[in-house]
């Protein structure tokens, strides 16, 4: 174990500051053999819930993916559940560390600042938080960030909401196309998120306009029920969400079945099971992409990039089963658009298809330093970079974590009172 250690610390004092887009080369084999030295490998895996949270379950069922695709057993893997976003983050990342773990994931953001603060202290462990933005700045070569191209499936799943859309409008029974959006967070990460949402929708019905209501919670199966209501009592048709429970999709459920005209797309599950009217798809991320390509490239004692991350063309991202209140020729449309993403042929953010207070966007500069953990003050100085090139916003590029903040027109974000 300690020749393997020191195997693997080499490797991380060589890592460069470099992206990594999920090639082909690094897409993970089906039914692929053992990695040669995986069984000397002791992994942690930080969670912010359980089995029962949609999104944690998609990163459990995604890890385990990736350790059967390397040949890592139950046995090699410490799981923690349900820790909380702050200081027992860190001391669940240090307790791992010092019982021998040589990786240790965690799967939400609000982790990220604890676990780099772990990676200080252990340097000669490699520390992975999922859609965390930090690790390409902090100066660490023992950090790694990786995120999906959730994007991408978000585009589709609007597709397949301004299918629906403009079937109801065809048909006479909705005349005002008006989308609503329950969010979690002001962040960019939502923010990307149902934008690429509501031009997927746009890209059917151009006229399509969309209210959102924020939650302030990733995980509040009230909230987002009610949030759920209050876009539909405005007049809201379509309901999508950036929030991690049931709670939107069984409100809009339960609004059809007493007459209203209302459909739901999910997030990070099939939302059929508790929406079978009203679901019309969800947007979600296949976890063992990412998860496998960081654990190939550990195990096998490669270059590590700071940000890992993939799309489509690596099947890292899709949509969930269409439901059965999907407008005809859905599926026919979704394989299309599919395809343009996949060969590169169609960006998700082409500046030609929304402005932004009116006008073209033909330039952003983005600053990617990184705030504190209570977005007070710098923590991390990076480079301001202009994003907008070829003729698209270059989402996911620069760094694996969304940073498509902008508000663009059509969309509105509501409060409580609004």
């Amino acid at each position: 174990m300690k020749k393997f250690l020191a195997i693997v610390l080499c490797v991380l004092m060589a890592l460069a500051l470099v992206a990594c887009t999920g090639s082909g080369d690094n897409k993970p084999d089906d039914g692929s053999k053992p990695v040669e030295g995986a069984d000397k490998l002791k992994i942690g895996v930080i969670l912010v819930g359980d089995e029962n949270e949609g999104y944690t379950y998609a990163h459990i069922e995604g890890f385990k993916k990736a350790m059967e695709a390397c040949g890592i057993t139950e046995e090699q893997v410490t799981w923690k559940y349900v820790i909380p976003e702050n200081a027992e983050c860190y001391d669940t990342a240090c307790d791992l560390a010092d019982s021998g773990c040589n990786i240790i994931f965690s799967n939400s953001y609000g982790h990220q600042s604890h676990m780099v603060q772990a990676a200080e202290q252990y340097p000669d462990v490699m520390f992975v938080p999922a859609t965390g933005d930090t690790a390409n700045v902090c100066g660490l070569k023992n950090v790694v960030n990786i995120f999906p191209q959730t994007y991408q499936s978000r585009y589709v799943s609007g597709v397949v909401a301004g299918m629906k859309l403009k079937e109801l409008m065809d048909a006479g029974t909705v005349t005002d196309p008006y989308v609503g959006y329950v969010g979690a967070y002001p962040y960019a990460e939502v923010v990307s998120g149902y934008t690429a949402f509501f031009l997927g929708i746009r890209s059917i019905v151009p006229e399509a306009h969309m209210d959102v209501m924020y939650t302030s919670s990733w995980f509040d199966l009230n909230k987002e029920s009610e949030t759920a209501k209050a876009l539909m009592a405005k007049g809201c048709v379509i309901i999508g969400q950036h929030a991690d429970s049931t709670g939107a999709p069984s409100a809009v459920e339960a609004a059809l079945a007493e007459g209203k005209v209302a459909y739901s797309v999910g997030y990070n599950i099939d939302m059929l099971k508790v929406a079978p009217h009203a679901a019309l798809t969800s947007a979600q991320n296949n976890w063992s992409v990412l998860y496998t390509m960081v654990l190939k490239d550990f195990i096998e004692g490669k270059e590590l990039a700071h940000d890992y991350t993939a799309g489509y063309e690596a099947d890292a991202v899709m949509i969930s089963e269409l439901g059965e209140s999907c407008a005809e020729g859905t599926a026919e449309k979704v394989a299309e658009v599919i395809a343009a993403i996949k060969d590169g042929s169609f960006h998700v953010f082409d500046i030609n298809t929304f402005t932004v207070d009116g006008k073209t966007l033909d330039s952003y500069e983005f600053d990617f330093s990184t705030m504190n953990s209570d977005f007070t003050a710098v923590q991390y100085q990076g480079e301001t970079i202009n994003v907008v090139s070829d003729g698209y916003f270059h989402e996911s590029e620069y760094r694996s974590a969304p940073y498509f903040g902008i508000i663009i027109d059509g969309i509105t974000s509501l409060t409580e009172t609004n």
